[in-house]
């Protein structure tokens, strides 16, 4: 399990910086840089392949001989989009929030399928019917909040993770979706500081959000601090490869500025 979970890590983070540095230094409109629980957080959890192939087969067996199970069809749904089967995901949810029009557990569900399936405009209007002003979610604000991020609305996400955070304190799936935020609105003075408090909030830590941290860290260029942060979810050489990537990828967009100035600038630009 642990040698599932590292390597799971290693991925995640070698696939973050190719994210990160082009959402923070290309202005590309996108979240890619990290997920957390509940990905910014609309994967379902931090769970190996294997667990979520065990699921789907398990699920799958039980919708197959009920499909209209409502928790089934929903642990399910959740186990296709962890393994990459997102259209299949919201084909299931889609049906069975047919049948169960106002069952917010399910409305919720199928905004994060359809989000996580690119299909922003309609995961809003999925969203706004699973929970209402006068008795709001702050999980379905959150959610609402990474959709608006994926569509590089970054001040409006930011309000919405504002106003769930005031719903659930400090939050840390809610604060690892903020800083990830200010880091795509290259704000990473905010951006370090959010995902700092989100790390301090979690026990145990999600390797995500502190591999996040690293980034922001790196991307203001306090490498060897972002190695140390790095290293204590990766081994030592691939902590030191990412940082070495970063270095030359922040190098390669700006070649005749130092990096520390660089990272400077970006922080002056971001307030």
């Amino acid at each position: 399990m642990r040698s599932t979970r590292s390597r799971s890590a290693r991925l995640l983070a070698s696939a973050a910086l190719v994210a990160a540095i082009a959402a923070l230094t290309a202005g590309c409109q996108t979240t890619g840089i990290g997920t957390s629980t509940g990905s910014i957080s609309l994967a379902p959890s931090d769970r190996s392949d294997a667990d979520w192939q065990h699921d789907v087969q398990t699920y799958g067996a039980q919708y197959r001989a009920d499909p209209s199970n409502v928790q089934v069809a929903v642990r399910y749904a959740q186990a296709l989009r962890a393994t990459g089967q997102r259209a299949q995901a919201v084909a299931i949810l889609q049906e069975i929030s047919m049948k169960n029009p106002h069952n917010r557990t399910v409305l919720g569900e199928y905004g994060r399928a359809l989000a996580d399936d690119g299909d922003y405009q309609q995961a809003m209007d999925v969203f706004n019917q699973a929970h209402t002003p006068e008795q709001p979610d702050w999980r379905i604000l959150s959610a609402q909040g990474a959709v608006l991020d994926q569509m590089g609305r970054h001040e409006e996400a930011q309000r919405y993770y504002l106003t769930a955070l005031k719903m659930a304190p400090n939050e840390p799936t809610v604060l690892s979706n903020l800083g990830l935020s200010y880091a795509l609105s290259r704000d990473l003075k905010d951006a370090e500081a959010t995902l700092r408090q989100a790390v301090a909030q979690q026990q145990p830590v999600d390797p995500r959000v502190r591999q996040n941290l690293a980034l922001v860290v790196g991307l203001q260029g306090r490498f060897s601090e972002a190695e140390q942060i790095a290293r204590a979810d990766l081994p030592p050489d691939q902590a030191a490869a990412n940082v070495a990537y970063l270095r030359k990828m922040l190098a390669r967009k700006n070649p005749d500025m130092p990096i520390a100035n660089r990272a400077a600038r970006n922080q002056a630009g971001s307030s």
